[in-house]
């Protein structure tokens, strides 16, 4: 098998200093990728920041609309906006976590039997809710790793006092299912006594 490169031509693998040279190349090559990579998340880390929608999947209560934006290249491009119908049962969803002490499964429940479905046609599941009752765009925060936009009350669903409240009972179920947790692994290191094994 011989190999060609447009760039550097055929490439050899005939002796040590073919092999050193093609080493050099390849990590030339990841150095470049690794700049284009940090390009591209400082770039979306911008947009962010901007209060721009990069993409990825759309949460439950939002949709996606064309407005008029284009990129550089003259294409348009879509905007978060907030779903009417979803939008309310979003509002339920914290509510009645805060109001009613309704858990992550008897959301999911609630939600499926009412005939509702997630973006991906799937029933909710109990992490879906989860998901739902921690982020933060449901407060007007669009977030992407580190970076967080200025708020957006056009994409504000909750107020931010019902977001935090459902975030301090999920901190403290989190606590308490953790603290079981360990109880049940401390019993596993447990020395039974030896006429508990007759």
């Amino acid at each position: 098998i011989r190999v060609w490169s447009v760039n550097e031509g055929e490439q050899r693998f005939e002796n040590h200093v073919d092999k050193l040279m093609n080493y050099i190349l390849f990590w030339q090559a990841s150095g470049e990728s690794e700049k284009t990579s940090m390009r591209i998340k400082t770039r979306m880390q911008q947009l962010t920041a901007e209060g721009s929608y990069t993409g990825g999947p759309v949460p439950f209560g939002y949709q996606l609309e064309k407005r008029g934006r284009l990129n550089k290249r003259g294409k348009e491009i879509y905007d978060l906006a907030v779903n009417p119908e979803e939008a309310e049962w979003v509002v339920k969803i914290f509510e009645k976590t805060v109001q009613e002490g309704y858990g992550s499964f008897r959301l999911a429940s609630m939600l499926n039997k009412n005939g509702l479905r997630t973006h991906n046609g799937a029933k909710f599941q109990s992490t879906t809710i989860i998901r739902i009752l921690r982020n933060k765009l449901f407060c007007g925060y669009i977030v992407s790793g580190e970076a967080v936009s200025p708020h957006m009350q056009k994409l504000q669903i909750v107020s931010k006092e019902l977001f935090e409240q459902a975030q301090y009972i999920l901190d403290q179920r989190a606590k308490k299912n953790d603290d079981e947790r360990r109880i049940a692994v401390s019993y596993t290191h447990l020395t039974l006594p030896t006429n508990s094994l007759v």
